[in-house]
């Protein structure tokens, strides 16, 4: 046949081993016998995306594949997905888990791409697999139309319970504060403030980037010193970043404090990049991990609905909670990864590890954590809004004592199923790639809060 294909990648990536990846599934894909089409470079922007499509559309082709070398958002995936009326693929590229950079992160554009295609109805099959391996058979198996997506979806509204009444009657009257708007092509982060409101009681209020830039910077200089000492506490290496740079990240600390006296905020869901690094100077990544620890979650990417979540799974939990990205799964070792920039609690930190200050991996400038989570059983929760229907998503397991995999926070689980059992789920649900994460196992309180709240479940 002839197989259009579209090379997804972002510069802030690592380009060159992004290009080395590239080269290996071109060499697999030209072994598989077909005539391929389309640019057989990186495209990394939508400019490159979209000349990329129309000349898959003067070739006129019978499938279309598109190869996630690193994280893209959604947004060229739905043009590609509306622009053919032909099968559609996703290839996402794995990467080795050696502690240093997550220089790819494909797996969770694959995540945004399924949920986007999901809420569009569009049908899709996938393969996450490396090229290094032996890849000629699933390969196949995916171009021939073997590996759908398949569709799953939540059973029936379990009934509510004493506790998940108790759960939901706390979060309703919280408040978030959305400071602003979600990235473009992250449909996992839509939200419908009315929609919140009734779902749960909670209410949404939307803020500027630079309503908060305002109050960071008119933050004393001895209120930004205090919290340059409350860090010293439990980070080693604050004096080898940019000093400034650390001063102005800490001060957004100050500053959400501020917001959430002012307002009455108990949850925030901050677009935190680009403009945090590009207009203001500074991560807000370490200062929303400061607020996790004082039970004030904190959603990255404006992602309304992961805060809401963390507010239902730190009243489950009584405990704080980490919004994190699944980054990698490994059906052989039967394990994932969960990972975010450098933002979980401090007090989720491997007791036998010292925390330290960190950068941001793409952008440079701190204020960031870093530790590997500790070992321990963990409960993770989303409330989903996949397939267009909002319910419950949740899943159990247990985090390894395992070496770190990535720089930022991160830590490798063991789910209570096999990992390619649930790997598929993800997919084939459209899972928003956010959820939170609590330690113990609530299973038992959740379903009832899901009664509670009217909301179907999903166990993963």
């Amino acid at each position: 046949m002839k197989l259009g294909i579209l090379p997804l990648a972002r510069p802030t990536f690592d380009v060159e081993y992004a290009g080395e990846k590239l080269a290996l599934m071109l060499a697999a894909l030209d072994a598989a016998g077909h005539e391929i089409c389309g640019p057989r470079g990186l495209l990394f922007d939508a400019e490159a995306a979209r000349a990329g499509i129309a000349e898959l559309q003067s070739a006129g082709v019978d499938q279309v594949l598109l190869l996630q070398v690193t994280f893209t958002d959604a947004a060229m995936t739905v043009a590609a997905a509306n622009a053919f009326d032909v099968p559609l693929s996703i290839w996402a590229v794995p990467e080795p888990r050696t502690g240093g950079r997550l220089r790819l992160n494909a797996f969770c554009g694959l995540n945004l791409a399924s949920h986007a295609l999901r809420r569009t109805g569009r049908d899709f099959g996938w393969l996450y697999a490396d090229p290094e391996g032996e890849v000629s058979q699933p390969l196949t198996e995916l171009l021939s139309g073997g590996r759908m997506a398949g569709q799953a979806g939540p059973g029936a509204v379990p009934a509510p319970t004493e506790e998940g009444r108790r759960i939901a009657a706390d979060v309703s009257g919280r408040r978030i504060a959305r400071i602003g708007a979600p990235p473009e092509g992250f449909d996992t982060c839509a939200y419908d403030a009315g929609a919140v409101d009734a779902l749960a009681g909670v209410q949404v209020d939307a803020l500027e980037l630079d309503t908060l830039f305002r109050k960071a910077r008119n933050v004393s200089d001895d209120i930004a010193l205090g919290l340059r000492r409350e860090a010293e506490q439990s980070l080693s290496g604050l004096e080898q970043v940019d000093q400034a740079q650390l001063d102005r990240s800490l001060r957004l600390k100050a500053g959400l404090d501020a917001l959430r006296r002012a307002g009455g905020y108990d949850a925030f869901a901050i677009r935190c990049w680009p403009e945090t690094f590009t207009e203001y100077g500074g991560a807000v990544c370490g200062p929303a991990g400061m607020l996790g620890e004082a039970k004030v979650p904190c959603a990255c990417e404006a992602d309304v609905y992961g805060a809401l979540t963390q507010l239902i799974l730190m009243e489950a939990a009584e405990a704080p909670v980490f919004l994190t990205d699944l980054v990698d799964m490994d059906a052989n070792d039967n394990s994932g990864v969960v990972w975010h920039c450098g933002q979980a609690p401090l007090s989720m930190c491997d007791p036998k590890v010292q925390a330290e200050a960190a950068v941001h991996t793409n952008r440079k400038q701190p204020l960031l954590f870093q530790f590997p989570l500790k070992p321990g059983p963990v409960t993770l929760m989303r409330i989903s809004q996949a397939g267009g229907r909002p319910h419950m998503v949740l899943a159990t397991g247990a985090m390894l004592e395992r070496p770190m995999a990535f720089t930022g926070t991160s830590g490798v689980l063991r789910f209570s199923r096999r990992a390619g059992a649930v790997l598929d789920d993800i997919i084939a649900s459209g899972l928003e790639h956010h959820m939170a994460l609590a330690y113990g196992d609530h299973r038992a309180a959740l379903r009832g809060t899901a009664g509670a709240l009217g909301l179907p479940l999903l166990e993963l």
